[in-house]
């Protein structure tokens, strides 16, 4: 039995496992790890992970643990197809997506530290308040003198 390219994804599963219409769910070995087929209605579809690519569980105990967190207790196992050799040991994206990750958590660190900040300064006694009048005044000049800077390179 081979998974078929109609997916479903983990929302509409666990909307039809809400509403009882899940008929049964077949656990398909594959080399690498563990697919399911979900039956409902005349139809059968394959449980999809994000982006639409049929989901592969590599271990068969956090597949168990999915399935009966969402409802089904009861299920085929075909493991045929089954090769525990031929895992991949990763996505060949992870790596960037990880690094994205990290770099995202150190941003967000540093915004909030930014911001902590701020409210520690804004909070200060000692804190010298510059009015809106004073700023604008203090651009004025400012790019007054860095169009004279500009004059005198172009000439």
């Amino acid at each position: 039995m081979a998974l078929s390219s109609d997916t479903i994804d983990h929302v509409t599963l666990q909307h039809l496992v809400e509403a009882g219409a899940v008929k049964g769910a077949d656990v398909v070995g594959q080399p690498g790890g563990w697919g399911i087929i979900i039956k409902y209605g005349m139809v059968e579809r394959a449980l999809a992970a994000r982006r639409g690519a049929i989901r592969v569980f590599s271990r068969f105990e956090t597949l168990v643990n999915y399935l009966k967190g969402i409802g089904i207790s009861q299920f085929n196992v075909n493991a045929s197809n089954y090769d525990p050799t031929d895992k991949k040991t990763h996505r060949p994206d992870s790596a960037v997506r990880m690094k994205r990750t990290f770099d995202a958590a150190e941003h967000d660190k540093w915004f909030r530290d930014q911001v902590e900040e701020g409210i520690r300064q804004a909070n200060d006694p000692n804190t010298v308040w510059v009015s809106n009048d004073d700023v604008k005044a203090m651009s004025v000049k400012r790019r007054a003198e860095w169009a004279k800077q500009a004059q005198g390179r172009v000439a």
